[in-house]
């Protein structure tokens, strides 16, 4: 389990620095990264569901300017941590909650971080400022951003498997009961995501081709 927690731990700094520090490869979108931590975890297939459900949940968060948005990789690293191994109707409903909540915290963190790398930013308009101490401090960033990424990832992935593993079992509804929670808030989101690209009147089509696929999804699953 340490081991496990380790590796997790280890993937969420990697998926922090894709996010925005390095790269920006979009291996951090949730479908990505849960595929990514169910393998890690043993269970490939149930790292990409939760991946899929957070990638419906997380769509309407746009990553703009200086605003607070919620981490999606760390939310799904936690999430896939937390529905592992966990078995009853409410492993899935209540991971998702988890990470979602622990998203949350990633962003906070995230804020937090930058406030902090930019009191190491040197001002452009001294003279005295050379290519040394400019690298410095963007390899400094690099370096808090996955240390960062990787604690809140750990830390998360360990308290959501704890309390996933302890209210699982009180779960109150069923199978069909439980998938249809989730899918109505992902659902929910989804119209978020349309009213922003412009609303029924003008995304009809995109909505009912999301429609019949999300239909025939829900339907395989």
């Amino acid at each position: 389990m340490i081991s496990d927690l380790a590796a997790l731990g280890m993937l969420g700094g990697v998926l922090a620095l894709d996010a925005t520090s390095v790269g920006q490869f979009m291996v951090s979108r949730p479908l990505v990264a849960g595929a990514l931590a169910g393998s890690l975890l043993g269970d490939p297939t149930a790292g990409v569901l939760v991946g899929a459900v957070l990638e419906l949940y997380l769509l309407v968060a746009f990553p703009s300017g200086g605003a607070r948005f919620p981490e999606g990789a760390t939310a799904t690293v936690v999430a896939v941590a937390a529905s592992t191994g966990v078995d009853g109707a409410g492993a899935l409903p209540l991971a998702v909650a988890a990470g979602l909540l622990w998203g949350q915290v990633g962003g906070f963190s995230n804020t937090l971080q930058r406030e902090v790398t930019s009191r190491f930013v040197p001002e452009p308009s001294s003279r005295s400022v050379g290519s040394a101490r400019v690298n410095g401090a963007h390899l400094f960033a690099i370096a808090l951003d996955f240390a960062r990424g990787g604690v809140v990832t750990l830390t998360g992935a360990a308290l959501a498997r704890f309390a996933v593993a302890q209210l699982a079992p009180t779960w109150p509804m069923g199978p069909a009961g439980s998938w249809g929670l989730v899918l109505v808030g992902g659902a929910v989101s989804g119209g978020i995501l349309l009213r922003s690209l412009g609303g029924f009147g003008r995304r009809g089509l995109l909505f009912a081709a999301g429609l019949i696929v999300g239909l025939f999804g829900a339907r395989l699953l």
